[in-house]
């Protein structure tokens, strides 16, 4: 399981598509208390990454940087 959060702000570059998926499957790991999800579980699990992902990627964009 998960321990560390990596941060996905950095000075020079927005995060790309493959490090917001990687954080939220993270994320998404450690509130639902699996690793890899049954069959059953499957689509809920991957409908959850792939909706944190989106939901971040609409935080970056709104960020003001300074």
């Amino acid at each position: 399981m998960c321990r560390n959060i990596k941060q996905l702000r950095f000075p020079d570059r927005p995060p790309t598509d493959e490090e917001l998926e990687l954080a939220a499957l993270q994320f998404v790991r450690k509130v639902s208390g699996y690793r890899q999800p049954s069959k059953a579980n499957d689509q809920a699990f991957q409908a959850a990454v792939t909706g944190i992902a989106a939901v971040t990627r609409r935080l970056f964009d709104q960020l003001e940087i300074r």
